[in-house]
């Protein structure tokens, strides 16, 4: 069975910084890219980071640039969101997902998904 779980959200002022973790089991998740995505209440789910299976390459919604860093540890069989200088905008929550095939910022390219953890910033 697959499964990945996300953890470190939590509440957190202005500026503040978090780092969320994604655990996985079931899959070897050196054989996926993954993906951060974010969905605040009443908006679509957003695309936040992606990094390529070794690790090699990243990319990044604009928004998050210089603030968020995406990393894995492949012999943990984990991917990080490293979440600096937060703002009240990145409230959401937060979902790693794994994409077997190819570099892709679009949701469906996506076909295992944790459930989620909640990230709120407060001005």
């Amino acid at each position: 069975q697959v499964q990945l779980v996300e953890s470190g959200g939590g509440l957190v002022q202005a500026g503040g910084s978090l780092r969320l973790s994604c655990a996985a089991s079931g899959l070897t998740l050196s054989s996926y890219a993954l993906g951060w995505f974010r969905q605040a209440p009443g908006k679509e789910r957003e695309f936040v980071a992606f990094i390529s299976k070794s690790g090699s390459f990243t990319y990044y919604l604009d928004s998050v640039k210089g603030r968020f860093t995406i990393s894995r540890d492949n012999a943990k069989n984990t991917v990080y969101l490293e979440m600096n200088g937060l703002k009240p905008e990145d409230t959401a929550v937060y979902y790693c997902a794994a994409n077997p095939s190819r570099t892709s910022y679009q949701a469906p390219s996506y076909n295992h998904w944790g459930q989620g953890t909640q990230v709120t910033v407060s001005s």
